[in-house]
């Protein structure tokens, strides 16, 4: 189950709203949804989380870009929403790079169920594009906010977004929209 958010800082302190992110499709699409949720050129965070799995802040401040944190890139590489946020260079990737092996590269030698002729991850092409099981991104976000580096790192996917909005004495209003 996924949880999205908004909050918009705000002369008088946060202001929270839930968002459907259906007709997201790109990383630009969610920043320009950010930016109107607050006509001040306000800092907004996004807030997303899959249930105990992962969850990613994106926060945008004006018309400059947005900054992202993911708490486990490869467990947010299988989430739709997931993947809005893991771009090439947040990746550490080329641009453009395959996401996934070239199936006219693959040979298929009778080993396709998932079995391998090697299996010490030591061929070519092995996992040198994997997506880490760890953080990704600028973890130093919310740094400004009130929530170092170190605080953030260490949130569990479980209470992370309920953990950010009580720093940031959002609580209330983050849970008006749950």
């Amino acid at each position: 189950m996924y949880f999205a958010a908004l909050l918009a800082r705000t002369e008088d302190g946060w202001k929270a709203s839930d968002t459907e992110l259906d007709d997201v499709e790109t990383l630009s699409d969610l920043a320009d949804l950010a930016r109107e949720s607050s006509p001040e050129e306000d800092t907004v965070l996004v807030l997303i989380e899959q249930e105990d799995a992962w969850f990613g802040v994106v926060r945008v401040d004006g018309e400059e870009d947005p900054r992202i944190y993911v708490s486990d890139a490869a467990a947010a590489a299988r989430s739709a929403y997931g993947e809005l946020l893991l771009t090439d260079e947040l990746l550490g990737r080329e641009p453009g790079a395959a996401d996934g092996p070239d199936l006219d590269e693959l040979d298929l030698d009778g080993t396709e169920d998932g079995e391998s002729e090697a299996d010490d991850g030591d061929e070519e092409g092995g996992t040198g594009d994997a997506v880490p099981h760890s953080p990704v991104g600028d973890s130093e976000i919310l740094d400004d906010l009130g929530i170092s580096e170190k605080e953030l790192r260490t949130l569990d996917a479980e209470d992370a977004l309920g953990s950010i909005a009580e720093a940031l004495g959002a609580s209330e209003v983050l849970e008006t929209v749950r």
